[in-house]
């Protein structure tokens, strides 16, 4: 302290009488380095040692028999390289060129073992009934982004089960829609029960090939909660689904064995959220096989299909009409609705008609049907004269007609038996046909007028010329015809032909439509020239009396045979091998049409009763299909012309555009030029066409003005 204040002269007098040293020292005699205390270097050293212990602890407890995995991603075991299935890890499906079916190699699938009885306890309201959480879907659903599920349209399939039952019903149809690498497949359990996803999987035999993403949605607690719980589970569960997967169909089992609760929950969600739920009944493993085979688009469309079947009995056909019906009660309509009937009556109608009507029973007794509707229409008809073939022609078209795009009318003729099976290849041909992804990219239904049950054994022009299917494409090389016939044996080839059929076809909606416009159109046109022409030499009266059909089928399918020359369109006619599981035509019975009955001296009016007809076969659907049961793109069947010579679908085009001129000519218009042919609908319509609406001949789809020039 004295140092301090030796600048000042009264208090550093005090030191005037120390001696100095000479050399003084640097730091004072009295200094000390500063220490830490030892407490804080005692808790630094118990820190580092803390941290030690736990880095030694964390990497000795490393699991090391878990594999590493990016949860961005969904993750798919490959099989071994040896094993015959080792199939890509996702389905790779290029939208650029139309789908092929993979070629699969036989492997053997263990047996699905019994479901253990863990899923037997009953569900009641007694129980937890806290907050619902997800501890596991987060997970799975954050990890499918590679799928596109957070947009509407996708190629998702969900499979969604509560009872472990259902599960093990479901898990067989997911591994064999999976195998077909058309659609991401999803499966998840809502189940209350705690049973394990890798020991379900395990117990139903279910393996990395069979490409299925698997998504725990078990709530919290699920072996505790109540019914009530569980039922909000399941709607939340789907609600997070539809948010992250946008599944395009939901596939549940509706055999009885589910929880009810989650299929009431089900319906209502989809409503809510507006997803198709596909309802699987009792052996649809076995009957709806088929369907595993369908792309996700098609499977959006399953419950917007709708079809009505249209039956016109002429007099005398009462046998005939009875077997037909018959053969409707006993065809399977497997997870569909039922179509409507509609038959089309005579003015006299017989007794065994009569009595057979009042007990006929539609839908059948069996068939689901909550509603306990009636879809059954009877029209009789009152003029007891003879119809003209326009009367005829008339009265048959009007019978239908669509409510929307998707209303399609099935055409029976009474001399025609369906097969059990029947209804499931319609369905199958065309969800494939109209809705997949190829047929929508590559336009098929622009050109599809309808599909055919039968195989004609005479031509329509000719009913004593025989008909024999095409065995392979004209256009096809001889490396792809040999690779045709691998996949098609010679009598199993279905092919396009542009000649309809009225026994037993399907008719599309749009085309039916199309139909109803030509025939409007020519009848006002032919009676406006017989007003004012009334001679034998008017041409366009000569174009419009010119028969290309036989007067063995109704006048009607000449106008159908018309619109598919002029528009380029083709029916699909089915192998006979496949005709034999679908529907058959009887000929011991055969009456004419009602407006040819009287020629009896017409040749043309006579079938030749001699031709062998069709047994059914009581088969399955799938064997009887060529390539496996993958049904064949248009570009691999053989196309025929009206008159029944092979071509190519740039012939059709030709000649569609010179019978138009010729249409055109008739009715005194000139030569149509391209993107002419549609009126538009008002004045302040863009001059731009869509290019997706104009066909090959230079018109809009579903317009025939530019055949009556515009008028």
């Amino acid at each position: 302290m004295a140092n301090i204040f030796m600048t000042n002269e009264e208090l550093g007098k005090k030191d005037d009488d120390h001696k100095r040293n000479k050399v003084p020292t640097i730091r004072s005699s009295h200094w000390n380095a500063a220490r830490i205390p030892p407490r804080k270097t005692l808790k630094r050293l118990a820190i580092a040692l803390t941290v030690a212990v736990f880095v030694y602890l964390f990497i000795h407890n490393i699991p090391t028999d878990n594999p590493i995995r990016d949860h961005r991603h969904p993750v798919y075991r490959p099989a071994p390289a040896q094993h015959p299935s080792n199939a890509p890890s996702v389905p790779k499906l290029n939208p650029d060129r139309p789908w092929k079916p993979p070629a699969k190699p036989e492997t053997v699938k263990p047996n699905p073992k019994p479901v253990s009885e863990v899923d037997i306890k009953p569900v009641s309201d007694l129980g937890y009934n806290g907050p619902i959480t997800f501890p596991n879907l987060a997970v799975s659903l954050q990890a499918i982004f590679e799928t596109h599920g957070t947009s509407p349209t996708n190629k998702n399939i969900l499979f969604a089960a509560s009872s472990l039952k259902s599960a093990a019903k479901l898990l067989p149809m997911a591994c064999q829609m999976g195998t077909e690498l058309r659609s991401y497949v999803h499966f998840a359990l809502m189940s209350r029960s705690d049973i394990d996803m890798e020991e379900l999987q395990a117990i139903n035999g279910i393996d990395q090939s069979c490409q299925i993403i698997f998504h725990d949605a078990r709530l919290d607690k699920s072996t505790e909660s109540t019914k009530t719980r569980l039922s909000k589970g399941v709607s939340r569960a789907f609600h997070h689904i539809q948010t992250y997967m946008h599944p395009q169909a939901v596939l549940v089992d509706a055999s009885g064995e589910e929880e009810e609760y989650f299929l009431v929950a089900a319906r209502a969600q989809a409503s809510e959220e507006g997803f198709p739920v596909i309802e699987l009944p009792e052996g649809a493993q076995k009957r709806l096989g088929w369907m595993t085979k369908l792309d996700s688009a098609s499977l959006a469309a399953w419950n917007k299909v709708n079809v009505e079947i249209l039956v016109y009995a002429s007099a005398g056909t009462s046998g005939s009409l009875i077997r037909l019906l018959k053969s409707l009660l006993a065809a399977d309509f497997t997870a569909c609705a039922v179509p409507h009937l509609t038959i089309e009556l005579s003015h006299d109608i017989d007794a065994a008609t009569t009595q057979f009507l009042q007990n006929f029973q539609w839908p059948p007794a069996r068939a689901y049907n909550p509603s306990h509707v009636r879809q059954l229409t009877l029209r009789h008809r009152i003029p007891r004269k003879s119809l003209t073939e326009e009367e005829s022609s008339v009265r048959f078209l009007e019978s239908f007609w669509p409510a929307n795009q998707h209303s399609h009318v099935l055409v029976l003729s009474p001399n025609t038996e369906v097969s059990r099976n029947f209804y499931h290849y319609l369905k199958y041909a065309l969800l494939e046909y109209s809705y997949s992804v190829p047929a929508t990219m590559q336009q098929w239904d622009s050109r599809l007028l309808g599909i055919s049950l039968e195989l004609p054994s005479t031509h329509p022009s000719d009913s004593l010329k025989p008909s024999s299917p095409p065995l392979t494409s004209k256009k096809a090389t001889g490396a792809q015809q040999k690779q045709q016939q691998k996949k098609t044996p010679t009598n199993n080839t279905p092919f396009l032909w542009q000649a309809p059929g009225s026994n037993a076809i399907l008719y599309s909606g749009q085309k039916w439509t199309e139909l109803h416009k030509l025939v409007s159109k020519s009848l006002e046109f032919v009676h406006q020239e017989q007003q004012q022409h009334a001679t034998s030499t008017n041409p366009a009266l000569a174009f419009f009396a010119q028969k290309q059909i036989s007067k063995h089928y109704p006048s009607w399918l000449e106008h159908a045979l018309r619109l598919a020359r002029v528009r380029g369109y083709f029916t699909l006619y089915p192998s006979p091998q496949t005709a034999r599981n679908l529907a058959t035509v009887h000929n011991e019975l055969y009456r004419a049409p009602e407006e040819y009955s009287g020629r009896q001296n017409d040749p043309l009016g006579t079938p030749d009763q001699q031709k062998d007809e069709i047994s059914l076969s009581p088969g399955s659907l799938l064997d009887s299909l060529p390539a496996g049961g993958n049904l064949l793109p248009f570009g691999d069947m053989p196309l025929l012309d009206w008159e029944g010579r092979t071509t190519s679908l740039a012939e059709v085009d030709r000649r569609a555009v010179e019978y138009v001129d010729e249409f055109r000519g008739a009715v005194g218009c000139g030569k149509l030029e391209k993107g002419k042919g549609q009126i538009k609908a008002s004045e302040d319509e863009e001059d731009e066409e869509d290019e997706s609406e104009i066909l090959a001949s230079g018109v809009r789809k579903g317009g025939v003005e530019d055949l009556f020039c515009n008028r």
